[in-house]
């Protein structure tokens, strides 16, 4: 099956992108599909590459976040991972029971549950960005650094367009 050319307009390269609204743009037309693809097949790379270190997709991420200081209590890591509380929950259950990590009641506030990496979990999360960069350097292989650069700018820019405030799409 022959792919149609990516949806152009005449008037300048500045000029809107539509798609056009019929089947099509359900399939392989549709940057938002290949897009969703590109993600599940990195994913799956991914949880290969995590394998070694007994690590699920659900694990290895709230580990590296609490590693880079980026979260500390489930509810923020939750939000970062786009996952419920309640799935947050049985990760860090998980991630308890291996002994990577340590849950305690905030000083402060005791309603607030505070995670710290131990040792061992902190070592394991040292090995997760060597993974990661297989997995997108296998995925990135035959780009040149300006087309990674390029990427790296348009899915930018699409995540600004769409968390651009107040912003409804256009009909």
């Amino acid at each position: 099956m022959n792919a149609a050319p990516a949806p152009t307009s005449p008037e300048s390269s500045d000029s809107p992108v539509h798609y056009r609204n019929d089947t099509r743009c359900m399939a392989e037309d549709n940057a938002g599909f290949l897009i969703k693809l590109a993600y599940h097949s990195l994913n799956r790379m991914l949880d290969q590459e995590m394998a070694p270190l007994d690590l699920t997709a659900m694990q290895w991420r709230p580990l590296a976040m609490v590693f880079l200081g980026r979260a500390d209590t489930p509810a923020e890591l939750a939000r970062l991972n786009d996952m419920d509380t309640g799935a947050m929950t049985r990760a860090l259950d998980r991630l308890e029971a291996k002994g990577l990590l340590r849950r305690n009641r905030s000083q402060e506030d005791r309603r607030v549950v505070k995670i710290e990496l131990t040792d061992l979990g902190a070592a394991k999360a040292r090995e997760i960005p060597a993974n990661i960069a297989r997995a997108l350097n296998h995925h990135l292989r035959g780009f040149s650094t300006e087309e990674v650069g390029q990427l790296m700018h348009l899915l930018r820019r699409m995540i600004a367009n769409g968390s651009a405030s107040g912003a409804s799409p256009e009909r």
